[in-house]
């Protein structure tokens, strides 16, 4: 049995924000929290954000303002979201004076309601591009591991040695941005999940109207005879139940290892199936709040199998 420390920290994990801050407020004061000196704390907790505090909804300056207050007085560690990162390339040119992510129809509409926000006030909204720099990828104790898509071992080996203190910085965003390095490899998975290419033909549309060819897998399942439908996180109409072809099976995030939260999957939320674990050591805390979901907290004490029982959300 794994001995849990006295000094251990009680971490209340949340999902994805994306503007939302009166839901974040709510659920705060829900759990306990108290706004004292302007910092929403605890007594005995600390938050742990997985990430995604911008775009979607409106109130992203808010939900920044309570997110980076409760980093600076030590009561959160925030990590970065896919949303960060790409705001990070968006506003970052390259050698050759273009932007690491393109200033075009899809990206600008993407992040539209975060410009929205700040429209009046552009120095602030700089200034967190800045801030979002200093958002860890990853988050890992000897009991617990959060990430805002995916924890792949090798992947998250590989960051350690590369970032400094878990963060990207600006030198790295060429390498990164390169598609196909081990360093773009580990970070688009990392912050946005694995994915695996359809049959060929195969197509849908996203939740923003964006065609794919390729779906979000379920990278915290045995994938060895996993199919098309099987092994999608979401459920999309016409995936093949046919078997996933060998060169797409992800490494799979096995039962013996310690319990793994992670956002990003706009999982669906219905009062009739209400949010639950993955399994005994698997929690997606995204229950889609920019979609008239949920906005889901996990309240993790150290135990090494997780229970439904301990998920919170308004």
């Amino acid at each position: 049995m794994t001995t849990i420390p006295s000094t251990f920290t009680a971490f209340d994990i949340l999902g994805d924000i994306h503007g939302h801050a009166n839901d974040l407020k709510e659920l705060l004061h829900a759990l306990g929290y108290q706004k004292i000196n302007n910092v929403y704390q605890h007594p005995t907790r600390k938050v742990l954000f997985v990430g995604d505090y911008i775009d979607r909804g409106k109130n992203v300056i808010e939900v920044l303002e309570i997110v980076k207050t409760m980093v600076d007085h030590g009561q959160a560690i925030a990590l970065m979201g896919n949303h960060e990162y790409n705001a990070i390339c968006y506003n970052t040119k390259d050698k050759n004076g273009n932007y690491y992510r393109a200033h075009n129809q899809v990206h600008n509409g993407q992040h539209q309601i975060t410009l929205e926000a700040f429209k009046d006030n552009m120095d602030l909204y700089y200034s967190y591009i800045k801030w979002f720099e200093t958002l860890p990828l990853f988050y890992e104790t000897p009991f617990v591991r959060v990430v805002h898509a995916c924890w792949d071992n090798e992947h998250i080996t590989y960051l350690k040695q590369r970032l400094t203190n878990n963060c990207i910085s600006i030198p790295l965003l060429e390498e990164a941005n390169i598609d196909g390095t081990p360093l773009n490899l580990a970070i688009e998975d990392t912050l946005k999940g694995k994915e695996s290419e359809l049959p060929q033909g195969m197509n849908f549309s996203d939740k923003d109207g964006n065609i794919r060819t390729s779906i979000r897998i379920k990278w915290w399942i045995e994938p060895s005879k996993a199919t098309y439908k099987s092994i999608s996180v979401l459920n999309i109409p016409g995936l093949p139940d046919t078997q996933i072809e060998e060169e797409y099976l992800p490494k799979y995030y096995q039962e013996q290892q310690v319990p793994v939260f992670f956002g990003h999957y706009w999982l669906p939320y219905k009062a009739t199936n209400p949010p639950e674990i993955l399994s005994q050591n698997v929690c997606c805390l995204d229950y889609s709040v920019a979609k008239q979901g949920k906005l889901v907290c996990y309240r993790f004490n150290g135990e090494q199998l997780l229970t439904s029982k301990h998920l919170f959300y308004i």
